[in-house]
């Protein structure tokens, strides 16, 4: 029997079912368990390989339901037993020495916890993150009344029929020792952070007379970055003395950089021995957040210290295991609010929520959704777009998509998607001559500064190139194959050198547009920053090729920075990037690339996460048949985390 299953698992490996990975894996457990059941090594496999796709844990009564053929399941299910139930799972699996309970202290492989069957590192993160995060939500904070009126300033009485949600999140998230603030974009979950943050400081100085030490971090350095620059705008504005303006910190780290994250070692500088120096912790992008770098998070977290999370939960989740901010957001829109917090942001905020009030649990209690978008308006084309994704209307969906009214806003190349030659004509000028990638490569050289030009020329120069190069990105649902960013890249380039943009279509050339694939802390660059190659006159009239990136100093003063393509060790050809890269980021006009072909990746999430990236345009390059399968297609990643908070 034993044999069949390990010729079950190398089919399944050879036609990418399993990763090998997964099989090594389910060997490893046999060593520890010579006699173990066959269904303890298919379980291990199964375990593994859903920990691959970005699932916490293996759930057993999904096993009884009928398997897809490309499912793992498919082809390891048939090796074993016909007929096996949740029960027989769980007590095969708890007969092996290299499976523990929930409730036992060993050091097992794998923890059985009621249905649920993790890898023992998961399982602990995920106990982890619910117990840190449960400490908080029962510990509520006083709010001075100094701090109430300081509210009332920074969100003055408002003549509109509407509750004022970023006024409640201020008001909940002052008073608690964690909370997480979603909202699609532009519902201003900068703007509330940053009035927070104004509120807070005000209270402490007006207090202890001393400022909080408050951290900002975000996922990604592009998503630091541009955290940055935004909180830099919002300071500019805010009705607040000279003395709290400073102390709103203008330094955005990512998560891993202000962990002390080593590449040789998994623990980080900074954990529960060795917490980090902070009063305030608030961490953006959340959603991009996976549960072993939250719950590294939580450790380095000091006991007394508050967590705000921001985020966007509808997006698409880490591209590692676990979906932390939707768990946490699992009741959000609901609110289901208690008549004590109810009563608490009406006496602070004079806000009323009461029209969500709910059976909801204590973390419940500690999370706000921020509902209206100051980008998209009510009659938004992308608004409507992205609103008919996220609830699964392909049919609202299609309908704007086609609608003539929403021509200027959202446009729909429906064909063959993958293989039709529009595609690449459209990278080139945007479908209409007035964007695209002929449009940046055209600003380039228009504008290109005269040979004995100062260096700030060139500075102006470049920004403007990378400004008309941000003003239009081609996002793909995968990286292979003809709609994918490696084919795109190559036909692109191809393609512009043919109508006369670029010199070449390979290698360094003027007007690569490059994208770092790892943080690079000596050249203050990080991962996913793009920048733009241009030839570069130096005050002695040597030209040369230098790449062109916009960094922001710790002044929040955006600034250009010329680096040798020499030094960049880590860098793609980005004229088409992956809908996952673009998190983060915002352009005038998004253009969607999907597969003609089924791709499980290709979800309602990712759709959604493409739509929303767009300011002012967006393109959908794809069948209809493309469009109605990926948004009826929802990202389902199995976790445990909710089920902790009641949920």
């Amino acid at each position: 029997m034993r044999e069949t299953l390990w010729r079950a698992m190398d089919t399944a490996v050879a036609e990418g079912a399993l990763r090998p990975l997964d099989r090594a894996f389910a060997r490893f457990v046999v060593e520890i368990d010579p006699g173990c059941d066959d269904a303890v090594v298919a379980a291990a496999a199964l375990c593994s390989q859903r920990l691959g796709e970005g699932h916490t844990c293996l759930f057993l009564p999904a096993l009884e339901a009928p398997a897809t053929p490309d499912d793992a399941l498919a082809y390891v299910l048939p090796a074993l037993p016909a007929g096996m139930t949740t029960r027989h799972w769980q007590e095969r699996l708890l007969a092996s020495p290299a499976v523990a309970s929930a409730q036992a202290d060993g050091r097992a492989l794998l923890v059985l916890d009621g249905e649920r069957l993790y890898l023992k590192r998961y399982w602990d993160h995920e106990c982890q993150v619910a117990a840190a995060i449960g400490v908080r939500t029962g510990r509520w904070l006083p709010m001075p009344q100094t701090a109430q009126d300081e509210l009332q300033r920074l969100y003055p009485a408002a003549a509109i029929a509407t509750v004022n949600w970023q006024k409640v999140a201020c008001a909940i998230a002052a008073q608690s020792a964690f909370c997480v603030i979603t909202g699609g974009p532009g519902t201003g979950k900068t703007t509330t952070v940053v009035r927070l943050i104004a509120l807070l400081q005000t209270a402490a100085l007006a207090g202890a007379g001393q400022r909080l030490r408050i951290r900002l971090a975000a996922p990604t350095g592009k998503a630091a970055a541009r955290l940055k620059e935004s909180i830099a705008a919002q300071v500019e504005v805010l009705p607040i003395s000279p003395e709290v303006r400073q102390a709103i910190p203008a330094d955005v780290s990512t998560v891993h950089r202000l962990l002390g994250s080593r590449p040789d070692q998994r623990r980080p500088r900074h954990h529960r021995g060795n917490p980090l120096h902070v009063d305030v912790l608030i961490v953006d992008e959340a959603s991009m957040v996976d549960l072993e770098t939250m719950a590294a998070l939580l450790d380095a977290l000091p006991p007394d210290a508050r967590l705000i999370l921001l985020g966007d939960k509808d997006q698409l989740a880490s591209v590692e295991a676990g979906a932390v901010l939707g768990d946490l957001c699992r009741n959000a829109a609901a609110g289901r609010y208690w008549p004590d917090t109810i009563a608490a942001v009406e006496r602070v905020a004079g806000e009323p929520i009461d029209a969500f009030a709910g059976a909801g649990t204590a973390l419940d209690q500690h999370v706000v959704m921020l509902r209206e978008s100051h980008r998209f308006g009510e009659h938004s084309e992308i608004g409507r777009l992205a609103a008919a994704v996220n609830r699964g209307d392909a049919a609202a969906a299609t309908e704007v998509l086609r609608a003539p009214a929403a021509a200027a806003a959202v446009r729909w190349l429906a064909g063959r998607g993958d293989a039709d030659a529009a595609i690449i004509r459209y990278a080139v000028d945007g479908g209409a001559g007035d964007d695209g990638f002929g449009h940046y490569l055209r600003v380039l050289q228009e504008r290109r500064p005269g040979a004995d030009a100062a260096t700030a020329a060139y500075a102006q120069w470049a920004e403007e190139v990378l400004a008309a190069r941000s003003a239009f990105q081609i996002v793909c649902a995968v990286r292979h194959g003809e709609a994918g960013v490696a084919g795109l890249n190559a036909r692109i380039a191809a393609a512009l050198q043919a109508a006369g943009h670029i010199p070449v279509d390979r290698g360094w050339y003027e007007g690569r547009p490059v994208m770092l694939t790892r943080n690079d802390y000596a050249l203050g660059l990080m991962n996913g920053d793009l920048g733009v190659t241009l030839r570069v006159t130096d005050p002695a009239g040597r030209a040369a090729l230098r790449v062109a990136f916009a960094t922001t100093s710790a002044e929040g003063e955006r600034r250009i920075r010329f680096v040798p393509p020499s030094r960049l060790e880590a860098v793609e050809t980005v004229y088409a990037m992956t809908v996952h890269k673009s998190q983060g980021s915002e352009f005038h006009h998004v253009a969607l690339v999907l597969p003609g072909q089924h791709s499980p990746v290709v979800t309602r999430e990712l759709v959604y996460t493409a739509v929303t990236r767009a300011r002012r345009r967006f393109s959908l390059i794809a069948g209809e048949d493309a469009l109605v399968q990926a948004i009826g297609r929802q990202v389902e990643r199995t976790s445990g985390l909710a089920g902790r908070f009641g949920a």
